[in-house]
């Protein structure tokens, strides 16, 4: 589609925007959001007719691009036939829904509770460990994110949990592995995985094991970095929750549905959680949707024991429609292969080429179509480009790479110092290339502000 630019309507919609829309995470005077005026595949527009390349699929959902007409259809046919139907009845699209990702998820995690996105999500799963077991605490790293209602927000490791953390939600944080800035003072991948998986086990018992509910990670954090764990940790952490009795939560809503070149990260490191827990990519966020995958044995909790949760939308049929369409799209066009193939040929090997040429680049890590590009002022110390949660001046070196990329035509996914690389997985290798050419321009201005 060939962007129209119309200003008149542009200038609508913000100054609507600006008079009644109440922004997340933000100072609502401080911000100027774009407004958009389409999107289609790995691209949107302004009313400007600016045309930008998504290197952030949405906020790392749509996986397969903007209106992909197979999806909008089966939205559209499923409207005409039943828009909505509450959740204690069984409907097709829900239960097809459910039977295709059961299909897909390891292991034993064959039932799914549906939910209208990945905080809530997160919030049954751990209400789920928690009945399991009989036992207050969650365990959850440093350098995560859940989400953003209370008990998401307090099993959130980053700085969005500040303000709403009262030391009260039965959380514990703890140091997951990562090299690149380890906290044991490793120098390699295995004296990091090893001294990360006896804090772990140190933390458990000087907590108590019989008070430890569970453990939440990202299998690979996302916002906080995109940090493939080091080979052997997940299976660590698996044995220490064995050990203990502890439940293993795998929060996969930002890395599962094929972002990492398979179905689930989990894949990768041939680990199977007690829980799981899933939204974004599952319909590329095309109707909210989230979910938890149970295995059988906490499913078998609450067999005769009735579970006391519910929401209104839980499983909702129009949303269900468009997962069970995007999970065939998948499959008919191969894309969770074609994260896999482009990761590894073009997006891997052009970011470490960009990072030999720029000195402002610290590290390249990531797999599929799940990236992150560290920033920094000197490559021997690896000071961050800007401060942790630098804003207003002290951020100003990241907001001027983010500028220059939006500049080239490149819309980029910028936390801290770090650009991350998320383009929906069926992004071609030519955009790929466009993308990553603008990442070149941006990061010429990020090199400016080396040491």
């Amino acid at each position: 589609m060939t962007p129209q630019p119309n200003p008149e309507a542009g200038a609508a919609v913000k100054a609507a925007d600006r008079a009644h829309v109440f922004h997340s995470w933000s100072a609502q005077e401080l911000i100027d959001p774009l407004a958009v005026a389409g999107a289609e595949g790995s691209y949107f527009w302004d009313y400007d007719g600016r045309r930008y390349l998504d290197f952030t699929s949405g906020l790392v959902y749509t996986n397969i691009g903007y209106q992909h007409p197979k999806v909008v259809a089966a939205i559209q046919e499923q409207a005409a036939r039943m828009t909505t139907f509450a959740p204690a009845f069984a409907v097709e699209a829900r239960s097809e829904a459910a039977r295709l990702i059961a299909e897909r998820t390891p292991g034993d995690l064959d039932k799914i509770f549906f939910t209208n996105g990945g905080a809530d999500a997160v919030e049954h799963a751990l209400r789920m460990a928690r009945l399991h077991t009989g036992r207050p605490k969650v365990l959850s790293a440093y350098r995560s994110y859940h989400g953003g209602t209370q008990q998401a927000v307090n099993v959130t490791g980053d700085p969005r949990r500040w303000a709403s953390d009262s030391a009260t939600a039965g959380v514990v944080h703890f140091w997951a592995p990562f090299l690149y800035r380890s906290r044991f003072y490793a120098e390699t991948e295995e004296q990091e995985c090893a001294r990360a998986l006896e804090h772990l086990e140190t933390t458990i018992a000087f907590e108590g094991p019989s008070t430890v509910a569970a453990i939440i990670l990202e299998t690979i954090p996302g916002t906080a970095g995109v940090m493939p764990p080091p080979p052997g940790y997940l299976a660590g952490v698996r044995a220490l929750c064995d050990k203990y009795g502890i439940v293993l939560v795998l929060d996969e809503v930002m890395a599962g549905f094929g972002r990492t070149g398979t179905w689930f990260a989990a894949d990768l490191y041939d680990v199977v959680p007690d829980l799981m827990t899933f939204a974004k990519g599952v319909n590329s966020g095309y109707v909210p949707l989230g979910g938890v995958a149970i295995s059988a044995e906490i499913a078998a909790t609450f067999a005769t024991r009735a579970y006391p949760g519910g929401l209104t939308y839980s499983g909702h049929p129009l949303a269900c429609a468009a997962a069970v369409a995007t999970i065939n799209v998948m499959e008919e066009e191969g894309l969770v292969g074609n994260a896999a193939s482009l990761g590894a040929s073009v997006v891997g090997p052009g970011l470490r080429e960009l990072a030999e040429r720029h000195p402002s680049v610290g590290e390249v890590r990531g797999t599929g179509m799940f990236w992150a590009v560290e920033l920094v002022r000197d490559r021997e110390t690896r000071e961050p480009l800007v401060p942790y949660n630098a804003s207003g001046e002290a951020n100003a070196p990241m907001a001027a790479f983010a500028a220059a990329a939006k500049k080239a035509g490149l819309w980029p996914f910028v936390n801290m110092n770090r650009t991350h690389v998320v383009p929906p997985l069926n992004t071609g290798e030519a955009e790929l290339k466009e993308g990553l050419a603008a990442l070149d321009a941006a990061l010429s201005v990020a090199d400016e502000h080396v040491r």
